[in-house]
C-alpha cells in the first residue's frame, strides 16, 4: 500500500484540471468593455475594497486573498494590447472555477493558467514578489509550462561564427542562443556547434547531445560566449554536423521531436542536397532559422529552408525581439498535440523545481488547453496555454508519517531523469541523482541497476549493506536496509522505500479500553515526561482556547474506535512499557545510577528523576535524536563521556574517539584518537583493527568570491601585519 499512497490524493488533483479544461472549450471573444482584474505587479494600497484585503496563509507562505484571481503580465508586453485585453476576457471564467476546485479540495495550492501569449492568471490572488533586479518573469519559460505545452525535444543549435557576423550581430547570436537554450527543460537533450568552413561543437567535450539540465546548459552559456567571427560560411557543413547528431541512435536523446536552430545573419545558399540526403521526404527533422541583426542580404533562403523543413523563419533585428522570438518556436511544436486529441490532453507532472511566490520546492500537474474551433475547413492548431495545480513537497512527505517508517526508516522519490523529489538527507534547493547520496558503500553495478528500474517505472527490492553517517556526522556505522522502489501511479514518479530489518514488522496491540489505559498516576510522581506533538489524528484540530479543544477531543474519542482510519497511533503500546520502566526505576536506583530514560517510536521519552529533565538537551523527538537511532543500529551499549560530544560502543570496531582519559589534559576527551595520537591511529590502521572510507559532500556549495574591485578611489592608508 506505501508504494503508491503518496500520490493518492493527485486523482483529485487530475478531475479537478479535466473541470478547468472543459471550461475552456468554449473561447471567448473580445467584447468592448471594460475589463477588471487585479494586476499583481500593481502598488498596492491597501483601501477597504474586497481586492485589497489579504490575509496571510501559512500554507501559502503568503498573503492571500480568496475571493479574486491574480494576473500577472511580463514587463516586455503591453498589457493595453488587443489580444492581451482578450486574453484577459476570456479567462475571467477561470475564477469561478478556481474557487469551486478550492472548496472542493481546500488542501489545493496554487492553482493557475499560463496563457500563450505570456499571461499568467492564478489563484488565490496574491501580491506578486518583484525580485531586486528587473523584473523577467514569462511563464511561457517556466519548467511547468515548457513541458506542458510541448513533448520532449531533440535539439541542436548551429551558430554562423563566419567574419561577417562579427560585432553587433554577433552579440546578438550570442544572447539569442542563450535565451533558447532556457526554453530547454530536464526533459530535453541539445547540442550546440559553431560553423565557418566547418563544424565542431561549442563545448569538445559534449560529443552527441546531452540532457539539457541546469550544469550542461551554465557549460554551454560559457562556451557560447567566448565563440569569435572568422572565416566565411558554408551552410552545407553545420547541417552535416547537426543531422549526424540527431540521427544517432547509440546515445541517450529524447526520442520525440528533432529540431535544428539556425542562428545567421543571411546567406545564399540552400544546402538542398544535404536535406534531401538526411531529410526528404520525411522530414522528420524540423529546421527554424534566425535572421539576426541589421544587414542587407537576401533572407529569402533562410525563408526556404525553414518552410522546407515544416519549420518557422523569425527576425531579431535588435536586443528587444531576442525573447520573444526564441520562444515563439513552441507554438508551432504545440500543434501536432492539438490534432492528436484527447491522446494529448493528459496530466503531466513536472521535475522538482523553486516557485517563484515563494512556496518553495513544489512539483505541478499540468495538461495543455488546446483551441478547438475550427477556422473554416480546418481544425485550429493553436495552443492556448497550459493548466498547472502545485503539490508542495511538505504534502508528500505528510502522507507517509515518520513514526510510521520508524527511526532509521524513510522514503524517497524521483522524477524520470533520475534527480531527487524528496529524500530526508536532500538540502533545500539542491537536486542530486539519489545514487549519489544514498547508498554510499556498495558496487556501481548495483547503483545503476536499481537507478534504472526506478526511471524505467519498474518494482524491485534489493537488500544492501552499507554504511551510515550519525547525524551529528561523528560516527560511521555498518548497517543492512532493505531497498523497495516502483512507480507511482498517474505519474512519472518513482517511490522508494527504505527499512532495517528490524522495522518491517510492527505490533498490533488490542487497545479495547483506551482511555483506561492512559490512567497512570504514578507516572506523574516518580518522573517527568517528554514528548514531541505529532499530527496523530487527522480530524482533531488545533482550537482557540483549552476548554474548546477538550470538548472536541472528547467527542472525537467517543466517535472513534482504537481501529478507526482515524485513530492512527498505534505505538499507544508504549503505555504498558513506561509503566514496566516505572517499576525498574525502582529497583536500580539502588545502584546509584544519577538519572535514568527510556524513549520510545511513539514520541515519549520519560526521565528519572525529575530534575534530570532540566538538562535534557537531546532533541524531544526520539526518531530524530542521535543516540536513538543509533542505538538501534548496535547491539551492544553506547556510552556517552562527560563531555556530551563523545559516544563509543562495547562493540569492537567502533569508532576511534576518546571517552576515558588518564591523562590530565581532559580537553582531549571525546575528539577523535588520530588527532590526539595518530603514529598509534596509524598502527591500529595498518593492522586492519580499522578501516578507511572516504566520502564526498556532494551537496556542498562554494561560498561566493568577494570581487577585488571593492572601490574606484585611491586607498588613503593600508594595514600591515607584523609578526
Amino acid at each position: 500500500m506505501w508504494r503508491t499512497s503518496v500520490f493518492e490524493s493527485s486523482g483529485s488533483r487530475t478531475d479537478l484540471k479535466q473541470q478547468i479544461f472543459v471550461s475552456l472549450f468554449c473561447v471567448c471573444l473580445f467584447q468592448e468593455e471594460n475589463i477588471e482584474y487585479y494586476n499583481s505587479k500593481a502598488e498596492m494600497d491597501y483601501v477597504s475594497t474586497s481586492l485589497s484585503i489579504f490575509v496571510y496563509d501559512p500554507n501559502f507562505k503568503n498573503h492571500v486573498n480568496y475571493s479574486h484571481t491574480a494576473v500577472q503580465i511580463p514587463t516586455d508586453i503591453y498589457k493595453g494590447a488587443p489580444v492581451i485585453l482578450n486574453e484577459l476576457n476570456w479567462t475571467q471564467a477561470l475564477e469561478r472555477v478556481f474557487i469551486e476546485n478550492s472548496r472542493d479540495d481546500p488542501s489545493l495550492l496554487w492553482q493557475a493558467f499560463g496563457s500563450a501569449t505570456g499571461v499568467t492568471r492564478y489563484y488565490p490572488a496574491a501580491p506578486w514578489r518583484a525580485p531586486d533586479k528587473i523584473d523577467l518573469y514569462d511563464v511561457r519559460r517556466r519548467p511547468w509550462y515548457i513541458q506542458g505545452a510541448s513533448s520532449p525535444k531533440d535539439m541542436v543549435i548551429l551558430v554562423d561564427v563566419s567574419g561577417s557576423v562579427s560585432g553587433l550581430t554577433l552579440k546578438l547570436i550570442k544572447a539569442s542562443v542563450m535565451e533558447m537554450l532556457d526554453t530547454l527543460s530536464d526533459d530535453d537533450y541539445v547540442n550546440v556547434a559553431r560553423f565557418n568552413e566547418k563544424a565542431e561543437a561549442v563545448v569538445p567535450c559534449f560529443k552527441h547531445l546531452v540532457q539539457a539540465n541546469v550544469r550542461n546548459k551554465k557549460i554551454f552559456k560559457e562556451a557560447v560566449q567566448q565563440m569569435q567571427a572568422k572565416g566565411t560560411t558554408d551552410y552545407k557543413s553545420g547541417f552535416h554536423f547537426a543531422f549526424n547528431q540527431l540521427l544517432n541512435t547509440n546515445v541517450p536523446r529524447a526520442n520525440c521531436n528533432k529540431i535544428i536552430m539556425l542562428f545567421t545573419d543571411g546567406g545564399e545558399d540552400r544546402a538542398q542536397d544535404i536535406f534531401e540526403q538526411y531529410n526528404w521526404p520525411n522530414k522528420t527533422v524540423r529546421v527554424f532559422t534566425f535572421s539576426v541583426g541589421q544587414h542587407n542580404y537576401d533572407v529569402t533562403p533562410l525563408q526556404w529552408i525553414a518552410c522546407a523543413n515544416k519549420g518557422y523563419y523569425f527576425e531579431i533585428r535588435s536586443i528587444c525581439a531576442i525573447r520573444i522570438n526564441t520562444q515563439e518556436y513552441l507554438d508551432v511544436l504545440g500543434r501536432p498535440m492539438v490534432l492528436a486529441g484527447r491522446s494529448a490532453k493528459q496530466v503531466q507532472w513536472t521535475n522538482v523545481y523553486q516557485d517563484a511566490l515563494g512556496l518553495g520546492l513544489v512539483v505541478t500537474g499540468t495538461m495543455p488547453v488546446f483551441n478547438l474551433t475550427v477556422d473554416g475547413n480546418s481544425q485550429n492548431q493553436l495552443i492556448l496555454g497550459v493548466m498547472g495545480v502545485d503539490v508542495h513537497l511538505d504534502e508528500l512527505k505528510r502522507l507517509t508519517p515518520q513514526y510510521k517508517l520508524g527511526a532509521n526508516g524513510y522514503i524517497f522519490a524521483i522524477d524520470p531523469n533520475g534527480y531527487v523529489l524528496m529524500h530526508p538527507n536532500l538540502q533545500p534547493r539542491v537536486r542530486l541523482r539519489f545514487f549519489i547520496r544514498s547508498i554510499r558503500n556498495h558496487s556501481t553495478i548495483t547503483l545503476i541497476c536499481i537507478r534504472r528500474q526506478m526511471i524505467d517505472g519498474r518494482s524491485g527490492e534489493m537488500t544492501i549493506k552499507t554504511l551510515i553517517k550519525s547525524m551529528d556526522e561523528r560516527y560511521i556505522d555498518e548497517v543492512t536496509r532493505m531497498y523497495s522502489w516502483t512507480a507511482i501511479n498517474d505519474t512519472d514518479y518513482s517511490l522508494g522505500l527504505v527499512l532495517p530489518p528490524y522495522s518491517e514488522y510492527y505490533i498490533q496491540a488490542d487497545l479495547s479500553d483506551v482511555m483506561l489505559q492512559l490512567q497512570c498516576e504514578c507516572m506523574v510522581i516518580l518522573s517527568l515526561s517528554l514528548s514531541m506533538y505529532r499530527e496523530y489524528c487527522k480530524r482533531l484540530q488545533m482550537a482557540e482556547n483549552n476548554t474548546q479543544f477538550l470538548a472536541d477531543f472528547l467527542s472525537l474519542m467517543v466517535e472513534i474506535s482504537p481501529e478507526s482510519e482515524d485513530y492512527q497511533s498505534r505505538q499507544s503500546l508504549v503505555i504498558y512499557w513506561i509503566k514496566w520502566i516505572e517499576m525498574l526505576i525502582r529497583n536500580l536506583c539502588r545502584y546509584g545510577f544519577l538519572a535514568l530514560f527510556a524513549s520510545t517510536n511513539g514520541g515519549v521519552t520519560r526521565v528519572y528523576p525529575n530534575i534530570a529533565a532540566e538538562s535534557w538537551d537531546e532533541d524531544p523527538e526520539p526518531l530524530n535524536s542521535n543516540f536513538y537511532r543509533r542505538t538501534l543500529d548496535n547491539k551492544g551499549y553506547i556510552f556517552r563521556a562527560p563531555t556530551r560530544t563523545c559516544e563509543s560502543s562495547s562493540e569492537p570496531n567502533n569508532n576511534p574517539i576518546i571517552c576515558v582519559s588518564s591523562c590530565p589534559r581532559l580537553s582531549q576527551v571525546g575528539l577523535f584518537f588520530g588527532e590526539v595520537d595518530p603514529y598509534l591511529m596509524f598502527a591500529l590502521y595498518n593492522n586492519s583493527i580499522y578501516a578507511r572510507h572516504q566520502t564526498f559532500q556532494y551537496q556542498s556549495a562554494c561560498e561566493p568570491m568577494a570581487s577585488s574591485h571593492t572601490g574606484a578611489a585611491h586607498r588613503g592608508f593600508y594595514v600591515v601585519r607584523t609578526d
